[in-house]
């Protein structure tokens, strides 16, 4: 656990990490485009549309690994919201309601099971 005074520089730093990609990697307004730029921009095309699914596959494997591992009673919240998740994106394909979803279900079910 990380303690209090480290939290928001912590945080800081995890968010500048995430988004300093998208900064650093984004067409100028009002650039010219030349010939070179071309490979660039699908490869850059490429990136935009694969790294948020990957991140979010790494992200849950992550999230899925530690409590299996550790205790299985731990697992049913984790796994529950999982399920959860997964089916309200598929339902409606929305990633901020599903993922807000999921984590309301985590909560609520890791407090009430004991």
């Amino acid at each position: 656990m990380v303690p209090g005074t480290f939290r928001a520089p912590m945080g800081a730093v995890i968010f500048f990490c995430r988004v300093f990609p998208f900064i650093f990697f984004r067409e100028p307004k009002g650039g010219s485009k030349s010939e070179g730029g071309k490979a660039s921009e699908t490869f850059l095309s490429l990136v935009e549309k694969t790294a948020p699914p990957v991140a979010m596959t790494v992200l849950a494997f992550n999230a899925l690994s530690g409590p299996i591992k550790d205790n299985v009673h731990a697992s049913i919240p984790v796994l529950a919201a999982a399920a959860f998740t997964a089916l309200t994106h598929l339902w409606k394909r929305n990633a901020l309601i599903s993922i807000i979803g999921g984590t309301v279900v985590y909560m609520v079910l890791s407090r009430v099971l004991p």
